[in-house]
This record gives structure tokens, sequence and C-alpha cells, in this order.
């Protein structure tokens, strides 16, 4: 390792000078969120910004009062809040936890002064800007034109990628919201993945059981993310 790098679990932090993690030091505080945890509502202020660690946290574009779809995911590559980087001070989206865990949380103020004065920092943060665009658009083409079996191999490899694990937390309810279809569909094609060996579930549970057959089964989409 680097002697300019510091071993902390968010990516994005990790890559910073570590004069200038240390001065963001003063301002971070680490914080357990749990599964379906609501970190920002669409429209509402940014009072905090998150640099997940081992927690995974879902964006959801809010299509009416009943419906929302999954845009992206902020693992611990990344930071939720970015509108902020922007000039923007409201969430463009809810932000919801789809993977308890840690993370480090600091002060919208503390933030933008950070941001403003940390040539790292901006840098940083701007280059993840533009990765999450992208997800963002390669995500809404994707539940376009993708049949749901890729999409949701493709959703399950993301979500292992992000959480470092082969097992984690989601319910059937949970996976049609974030890929904009009916239980019943969700059903069927986990039920189709499971009779091909590539994952199992049960109680809420997911265990991927073939990363590379299940990779197989994913849409192109996985890789371009």
């Amino acid at each position: 390792m680097r002697e300019d790098r510091l071993p902390i679990a968010n990516r994005l932090l990790a890559a910073m000078p570590r004069a200038e993690y240390q001065r963001l030091q003063a301002h971070l505080e680490e914080v357990s969120l749990n599964f379906g945890q609501v970190l920002h509502e669409t429209g509402d202020p940014i009072h905090y910004v998150y640099f997940p660690g081992d927690s995974l946290v879902a964006l959801l574009t809010l299509v009416d009062a009943q419906h929302a779809l999954e845009v992206g995911m902020v693992g611990p590559e990344g930071m939720v809040g970015t509108a902020l980087a922007l000039g923007v001070d409201v969430s463009p989206v809810r932000a919801i936890v789809q993977g308890a865990g840690t993370a480090m949380r600091m002060k919208a103020a503390a933030f933008l002064k950070e941001f403003r004065e940390g040539l790292s920092l901006q840098r940083n943060v701007l280059h993840y800007t533009y990765a999450l665009m992208s997800q963002v658009s390669q995500t809404a083409a994707c539940n376009r034109f993708h049949v749901i079996d890729a999409r949701l191999a493709r959703w399950l490899l993301m979500t292992r990628d992000r959480v470092g694990s082969d097992n984690f937390r989601v319910t059937q309810e949970f996976l049609g919201t974030m890929l904009g279809v009916r239980r019943v569909g969700v059903t069927k094609a986990a039920h189709a993945l499971k009779q091909h060996k590539l994952i199992d579930y049960k109680r809420g549970n997911i265990a991927v059981l073939d990363g590379r057959g299940l990779q197989a089964v994913a849409c192109s989409c996985y890789e371009k993310v």
C-alpha cells in the first residue's frame, strides 16, 4: 500500500492523499445503516453525504405515489449525495439502504467547504459523479430493452460486487421495486436462475452459487457498468 493512502473501507476516500483525508476526519462520523432506511427523499434538502463502507444504497426514481424504479446503486466505490458537488442542495432521487452495514457520514455544509478547498476531493467526487451518471444512463437503457432474467442476473452481480459477499438479504418484493416489474415476474426469473443452480434463495436471503454462470446469463450492461 502506498504511504499516502489510508486503509479505509470507502475507496473514494481511500484514494485521497493522507493529509487531505486527515483534514476530513474531523467532519466524518461512522454510522450504521439499516436495511430499508431512507437516507434521502426525492426533492428534500440534502443534510448529509454518505460514503458507504460495507453497506449498499439504491438510488430510486419515483414514477408516481405507488411506483419507483432503481436507476443506480452506490457501494464502497462512491458517495451518496453527489448533487451537492454539482451545486444542487436537494436530492433528485430516493436513496434507500439496500445492504445493511456501515458508512462514513458528513454534514452537507462541511462537505461543501471541504469540496471547495480540497482539490483531491473535488477530483475524486467529480470523477465518481461522471461514473454514476454513466451507470444511471446504462441502467435506464437496460430497464427498457433487456429481459427480466438478464436484468436480474446483472443486478445480483452488481450487488455482490459492492457488498463483497455471495450472500445478501433481499426480498422478492424489494427486487420487484428495484427492477420495475411485478413480483410474479421476479419470482419466475429467480426460479429459473435457481433451477440452473446459479443462485439459491429462501426467506429473503440470496446466495450466488455460480458467479461465472450468472455472468453468462447477465446482459452486457453488467460489464459496461
